[in-house]
This record gives structure tokens, C-alpha cells and sequence, in this order.
């Protein structure tokens, strides 16, 4: 998928229908804002197979259309290639990083680099909850972490 010019990032979440498609939304907003988004393979993905093929929750995409984004992502889940052809693979929590963390040893050969997106947090807010069962709040400070953390992981890959 990356070719040697090329960077790039698999945001991965439980669902792939909240956290991940913000992620990959904003992320791809300011790599289009900041004039690389052509240096960037940008995708998001699912730990689990319970919604793919499914639009991002609809709490989510009102979230990302306040703040003037807009997203086409289809929920999908992460393959084996995933983690060979993914320099970055950034994930929300603990549970999420653990699973990757065990596929990843099923591939012998793999290359990304697995880790909390909410590592790049400046305020050091290394999780980012799951919003599901919770209000339109929830989705906005899903938004914000992703929003700081994206930011900060731009700049490390600038």
C-alpha cells in the first residue's frame, strides 16, 4: 500500500463506526489543510467484525459536520496485510492495543509500529473512550483528543 515516499496510518477502534473514522477524518482534514495529503495512505479500521460495512455512527458524523468535516468511510476490520503494509497502526485503548498487539504475532513479518493514538496527546490523555453508549459531549471530546493527538502526530511526521 505505501510506496517509499509514501507515510502511512491505520486508526483502529472496537467498531470502526465512532472513534477510528473521526481519527481518520480529522487526520486526513489537516494532512488536505497542510498540503500532504497525497504523501498519505489514511485509513481506519476494527478490531472486531460486528459493524462492517456500516456508515460511522450517526452522533459521529453530526460531530465531524460541525466542525466542517465530512466523511464516506465504511466500517471495516483489520486485515493480516494491515500490519504489513501500514507504517503507523494507532489505536484507542488498552483492549484494542492488546488485541492488535496478539494479531500482529500471528504475521511473521510485520512492520508497523502499534501504539495508542493518544500517546501524541500533549495533554497525556493516553485513552480515548469509547463514545458509544454515550451523549453528543462524549463525541465531541472523542473529537478534541483526536483533534490534538492528529495534530501532534503530524508534526512528529512532517
Amino acid at each position: 500500500m505505501a510506496t517509499t515516499n509514501t507515510k502511512s496510518v491505520l486508526f483502529v477502534c472496537l467498531g470502526n463506526i465512532c472513534r477510528s473514522p473521526i481519527a481518520e477524518a480529522v487526520f486526513r482534514k489537516m494532512a488536505t489543510d497542510a498540503g500532504v495529503v497525497d504523501k498519505w495512505v489514511i485509513d481506519s479500521g476494527a478490531t472486531s467484525d460486528w459493524n462492517i460495512g456500516s456508515t460511522p455512527d450517526a452522533r459521529g458524523l453530526a460531530c465531524l459536520r460541525k466542525h466542517g468535516i465530512e466523511t464516506n468511510h465504511r466500517a471495516r476490520q483489520v486485515t493480516k496485510e494491515d500490519f504489513m503494509s501500514f507504517e503507523y497502526i494507532l489505536c484507542m485503548d488498552e483492549s484494542n492495543l492488546s488485541e492488535l498487539n496478539r494479531r500482529a504475532k500471528l504475521v511473521k513479518t510485520y512492520t508497523a509500529k502499534i501504539e495508542l493514538l493518544g500517546s501524541y496527546d500533549p495533554q497525556k490523555q493516553h485513552i480515548i473512550k469509547d463514545p458509544y453508549y454515550g451523549s453528543d459531549a462524549d463525541f465531541e471530546k472523542v473529537y478534541e483528543q483526536c483533534e490534538r493527538c492528529c495534530k501532534a502526530f503530524l508534526e512528529v511526521n512532517s
